[in-house]
Parts: C-alpha cells; sequence; structure tokens
C-alpha cells in the first residue's frame, strides 16, 4: 500500500487524509503541529509524493483526523502488525521519572509553544476517547517532559496531560504508575477547585484501581466539597456528576453499597435535565449514571440486575453519543457479568462488540484478556469470539 497505488474506484490514502482534514477546517499547518509532523510532509503525503504506509503512521494520522485506521486504509492491509505497548508504557514511566527545569528537556527540540502543546493535548485526549490507546502512548512521553518544561502558568495543560498519562495507565493494569501520574496532576491543579477537581477524577479511578476505595472515595468527596465552595462561575455538573460516579463505583469496590446507592443517586438528581458532557475523560448525564448503576449492581452480586440495566442503557440512542472508548470499556465489565451468571456465549458477544467499537480496548486491557481467556476455555464457541482470541494470542492450551 502506498499514496499512489490503490485499486478500484478508491482514492489514494494521501488524498482521503487532504479530505478529511478540510472537513475538519484543519490547515496543514495546524494539523502538521497535532501529528509532530512538517507542513512540507503533509503536503507531499497529500500529493502522493510520499508514502503512507507504516500502521504507527496510520494510526497517529486517523486519530488527529477522529476516524478509525481502517477508514484510511480502505480494508487495505498496513505492513506491519500491531505492536505491543510495553516499550511504550516504559517510555512514558521514565518520563514521569524526570524532573527537568523549565529551560530543558528538550533534547535539541525546537520547544513547542503553550498553544501547540494545548493542541497536541486535545489531539491525544481525541485519540483516546476513540480508543486509539497506543498512539496516546507514544504521545504521552514527549507530551509530558514538553508540558513540563513550559515557562509561565501551564497548569491547565498539565493537569489535562497528567490525567490522560494515569487513565491510559489504569487501562493498562499500571495501578501504581497511574497513581503517580494522578498524583502530579493534583500537584499542578495547584489548589484551584475546578482544576483539582479534574485531577481528583483521575486519582479516584487510580486509587480503585489499586483496591483503595475508601482512600478512593475520600478524594472524590473532598474535591465535590470545594468546588461546592467554589464561585458559581467554577463549578461545572460534569465535573462534579463523574466525580461522583468515580465515588460511587470506588464505594461499591469497598463494599459500601449504601454510600454507593446514595453517592448515585446524587448523581442521578444532577443529570436531571443534563446534556451529555463528554470531555478530556468526563462523561456525565443520565446515561453514564445508569452505566454506573450496572457496574455497582455487578460488583454487588446482582449479575442479573447488572445485565438488565446495561441492556437497557444500550437500547437507547444516548448509548451511541457515548465515546468508543466508554462504551467498549462498559462492554468489557458487563462481560464479567455474563461469566458471574455462567452465560459465556453472551460474554462472548459482548466482547466481540466491545472490539468493534474500540479495538485496542480488548487487546491491550488484562481485564479484556481475562474475560475472554474464560470465555475461550469454556469450550468451542462463535467464530468470531475464536478469531479474536487469536488475534490477541489466545490458545485452549494456554
Amino acid at each position: 500500500m502506498t499514496g499512489t497505488s490503490r485499486s478500484g474506484n478508491e482514492p489514494p490514502i494521501g488524498r482521503r487524509m487532504a479530505e478529511l482534514r478540510a472537513r475538519r477546517g484543519m490547515s496543514q499547518q495546524v494539523f502538521a503541529d497535532r501529528i509532530r509532523r512538517s507542513k512540507s510532509w503533509v503536503d507531499k503525503v497529500e500529493r502522493g509524493v510520499r508514502t503512507l504506509d507504516r500502521l504507527s503512521v496510520i494510526e497517529t494520522v486517523a486519530a488527529a483526523l477522529g476516524v478509525a485506521p481502517d477508514v484510511l486504509l480502505a480494508g487495505k492491509a498496513p505492513r506491519e502488525p500491531a505492536a505491543e505497548p510495553g516499550g511504550d508504557v516504559e517510555r512514558l514511566r521514565a518520563a514521569l521519572a524526570r524532573y527537568d527545569l523549565p529551560d530543558s528537556g528538550n533534547d535539541g527540540r525546537p520547544a513547542p509553544s503553550l498553544a501547540q502543546l494545548d493542541a497536541q493535548a486535545g489531539y491525544a485526549w481525541t485519540a483516546y476517547r476513540n480508543g486509539h490507546h497506543p498512539q496516546v502512548l507514544r504521545l504521552l512521553p514527549d507530551l509530558l517532559c514538553d508540558s513540563r518544561t513550559q515557562p509561565g502558568d501551564a497548569a491547565d495543560l498539565l493537569v489535562r496531560v497528567y490525567r490522560l498519562a494515569a487513565q491510559v495507565l489504569v487501562k493498562l493494569g499500571e495501578a501504581d504508575l497511574a497513581w503517580l501520574a494522578a498524583d502530579r496532576a493534583m500537584n499542578a491543579a495547584a489548589g484551584n477547585p475546578w482544576r483539582a477537581g479534574l485531577a481528583a477524577i483521575s486519582l479516584t479511578q487510580a486509587l480503585r484501581s489499586l483496591r483503595r476505595g475508601g482512600l478512593a472515595v475520600t478524594a472524590a468527596v473532598a474535591a465535590i466539597h470545594q468546588l461546592d465552595l467554589a464561585p458559581p462561575h467554577v463549578r461545572q455538573p460534569g465535573v462534579t456528576g463523574t466525580l461522583l460516579i468515580e465515588a460511587a463505583l470506588a464505594a461499591a469496590v469497598s463494599g459500601d453499597a449504601s454510600a454507593a446507592g446514595e453517592l448515585t443517586e446524587r448523581a442521578a438528581r444532577l443529570a436531571e435535565g443534563q446534556r451529555q458532557h463528554d470531555w478530556d475523560g468526563i462523561g456525565f448525564g443520565p446515561a453514564p449514571v445508569d452505566l454506573a448503576r450496572a457496574l455497582i449492581a455487578m460488583w454487588s452480586g446482582d449479575h442479573q440486575l447488572a445485565v438488565t440495566t446495561h441492556l437497557r442503557v444500550a437500547s437507547g440512542n444516548a448509548w451511541h453519543l457515548l465515546p468508543a472508548e466508554h462504551r467498549a470499556a462498559h462492554l468489557i465489565d458487563i462481560a464479567h457479568a455474563y461469566l458471574d451468571l455462567g452465560d459465556t456465549r453472551a460474554a462472548g458477544r459482548t466482547l466481540v462488540a466491545a472490539n468493534r467499537i474500540a479495538t485496542w480496548e480488548t487487546r491491550i486491557r488484562p481485564v479484556a484478556r481475562a474475560a475472554l481467556t474464560a470465555v475461550f476455555r469454556a469450550g468451542p464457541g462463535a467464530v468470531d469470539v475464536s478469531r479474536l482470541a487469536d488475534t490477541i494470542g489466545l490458545t485452549r492450551e494456554r
């Protein structure tokens, strides 16, 4: 596959890139900044002078355009296989361990401006919402270092980037490292209630992943209290509501069903009449509250209620408005409810559906692999389940 060699009536990949870029109102320079390439590189790809045949580059381009790589590939197979995230996690670990001074850390690269870094952070969050986690992992190390060494007030940017690092690390099962990133986000928040509320969302998730549900509830409730005391223009229902949901989930994990129920009801009252809000890892509205209810029911042992609640939400229009990452992550959780009910076929169908929505949710998350392993080892199943198991390297003999 190259930028100039195509079959049938499909336009070359470079031309599709140009069309999608223009449709989103991005100039070549803006697009180049988002993918950390030169304007000349973008122009040559769009004109077919340069090839675009590396999977990592295709994923970068697709994520910046807000589409799946298949939209660019148009059915053509990339030349290289998807890489395991281990090396990128280590790069991220090293980036979190750095303590650069404001005038160092760019490794000879031109220092990007605050506006450029903010745009790159926005692009990385878009990639996360679309489930392009390997791309997020590749971006984060440089983005972390560049953001931390940015002169002037970069607190908002630092909170955004550290939060993103924490949330993707939670998905990878790197709970300790996620906690470190979330703690850095809290420090960067510098006492600002809105920033601290955003950072506390990721901190609560990291602590829940560490099975520290009580500490997670405390962190979330403290952030909610500070937001309640803040001036009206600082408060945002989306942040407070998401904190309430995260606190409820943490309470459920720690076995406090009463607190989980109370916090969920508070979130439900706040969500009444609210349009669904999705931004930088904040998903709030009636549908996210109900999805949280399903998970709380599952963790409380009522697996049938969990499945019933999930099916009701997934049959509504609001389900399809949720980010791909949110829907796929929830499906993976619900697969465990089906497994606890002994319905391995439904669990398998749910995992396949998650894979169709956001492939990397199923391919790099340990919790997804565990669910698929249980389904696969239960015996012969659907062809698409076997195909998914083969894709991530599972065999029945393992």
